[in-house]
């Protein structure tokens, strides 16, 4: 009479293989949280990027103004020679300029960026230079992340 043989996981093998299933499960999930907040800081960074793209464009059209005029899309003064103090805007998540937010004293409700343009002197005949700071959350006193980027803007 043949006898038959039963081939099966034992309970304590079963058990180790539950474990080593559960700590990498672990990591896995614990790698994903920091996955995401990496693509959040990315966005935020390349919006950032896109809104100093948007005002180094808009100092180097206000440089051909006449004195005493503004730039048209942000309200820069855009003349180094008078302007000693840096000029302040703001921006909502995607990028979008906070209409009539130029300079203002507090950030207003739906701001996320704040963008800080300083005005380097003097500026020579052919070149001006400005700092461009995008931080953000606009209304936190200490920014969780900025993006900085000097501007050399052709006067001719």
């Amino acid at each position: 009479m043949k006898r038959r043989t039963w081939s099966a996981f034992s309970l304590i093998e079963l058990t180790l293989a539950l474990g080593v299933a559960a700590f990498c499960l672990v990591a896995v999930f614990g790698l994903t949280a920091v996955g995401l907040m990496t693509q959040q800081a990315s966005v935020r960074q390349t919006t950032a990027t896109a809104i100093i793209s948007q005002i180094v464009a808009d100092l180097g059209a206000a440089t051909r103004l006449p004195p005493g005029q503004q730039s048209k899309q942000f309200s820069l003064t855009g003349h180094w020679a008078a302007q000693a103090t840096p000029d302040q805007l703001y921006f909502m998540t995607d990028g979008t300029f906070i209409v009539g937010s130029t300079n203002q004293q507090t950030a207003p409700a739906n701001a996320v960026f704040m963008a800080a343009v300083t005005y380097l002197q003097p500026p020579t005949e052919t070149t001006s230079l400005a700092d461009i700071t995008v931080t953000w959350p606009a209304q936190a006193a200490v920014p969780r992340g900025s993006v900085e980027t000097f501007a050399a803007i052709n006067r001719q």
